[in-house]
């Protein structure tokens, strides 16, 4: 294992030290909680709350959007493990001004028995509470078991339309609607060229021939769909392209927003190289491409190969993601 740190105990920690000392204006760590990452942004009283949390290794997910008109504040786990509930727990007490606090995280097992457990003890401090998953993984679970899907990259486009629902002055239950039709809308599917090392293991989460390819694989390792030879660029986002056109089939005249994300090691050469496939691929359809991302959204330490998320886009869905929105690692300041 070759990574620059100190000791891998220290590692989750000394990341957010970090975070916090180069933007200090935007972010703070609670004093009742190291592991709480806040906005240090003004929010108005009377503001919904947006609460997420997930384990560490994935930055920008889930801590790197916690800012002005996305997230208000992040639980943050050890590499590839759950908060503890405390730690969800005063997140959310942290992010309640006083209407409630959406919590709106990730499709799995320790994040929702964590925040179901925080969302009761937070109960009794009389704070309402919604919940949220991101399930947008279509090679995780087939079409009609979405709630069994694994939440991915496709959660960043649930963070930016909440949080914009949330800073128009939406109620709870209207910032929790827009988060699940953004949810509803959006779906992904990854490819893996390498594994990756969690720190205080040592060693890769699984194993792939350099001539080889995993296609659907999770972002914590998790096996995909298949396992084939190396694809050209073009070949693996046309079959990328149609797991997804078939679990969400696009009609023309319809507008989505496509993210191309980079899992840790991929430049971002060739994820343009793969965008331009996609975009290809939708202008066939007549369907246009609103805000298209390309770059790190979600990632897996250092594992190399990208995923391609599609989010259906209303007429509501396409305002809400175009409202500026500031955070450390995600900035959109034109509507």
């Amino acid at each position: 294992m070759k990574k620059i740190m100190n000791q891998a105990a220290d590692f989750v920690q000394e990341t957010l030290q970090g975070i916090v000392a180069a933007y200090p204006d935007k972010l703070r760590l609670s004093e009742k909680d190291g592991r709480v990452l806040l906005s240090n942004y003004p929010r108005k009283p009377g503001k919904v709350g947006i609460v997420t949390g997930g384990g560490s290794g994935h930055l920008p997910v889930f801590l790197g959007y916690v800012g002005d008109g996305m997230v208000d504040g992040c639980a943050v786990g050890n590499v590839f493990a759950s908060p503890s509930y405390q730690t969800m727990a005063e997140t959310i007490r942290a992010c309640d001004d006083g209407a409630g606090v959406l919590c709106l995280y990730g499709n799995y097992g320790g994040d929702k028995m964590n925040f179901n457990q925080a969302c009761e003890d937070v109960e009794f401090d009389d704070i309402p509470t919604r919940s949220v998953r991101g399930c947008d993984d279509v090679a995780s679970a087939p079409k009609g078991e979405e709630e069994k899907r694994r939440g991915v990259a496709g959660i960043v486009y649930a963070y930016k339309t909440a949080g914009a629902a949330a800073k128009r002055g939406m109620d709870l239950d209207e910032v929790a609607r827009v988060a699940q039709k953004t949810v509803e809308n959006t779906r992904t599917m990854g490819v893996a060229t390498s594994a990756c090392i969690v720190p205080e293991v040592g060693k890769p989460t699984f194993s792939i021939a350099d001539d080889e390819m995993e296609i659907g694989m999770g972002i914590h390792g998790e096996p995909g769909i298949e396992v084939r030879k190396m694809m050209s660029a073009d070949e693996t986002a046309q079959l990328v392209m149609d797991r997804i056109l078939a679990d969400m089939p696009l009609a023309c005249g319809q507008k989505v927003s496509v993210m191309i994300n980079g899992l840790g090691a991929t430049p971002l050469e060739e994820l343009f190289i793969v965008y331009r496939k996609v975009a290809g691929i939708l202008d066939q359809q007549g369907v246009s491409i609103v805000m298209p991302h390309i770059g790190e959204f979600a990632t897996s330490m250092e594992m190399a190969g990208f995923s391609v998320t599609v989010c259906l886009l209303d007429e509501e869905l396409e305002e809400l993601l175009r409202e500026p929105a500031i955070t450390p690692f995600y900035t959109n300041l034109n509507k």
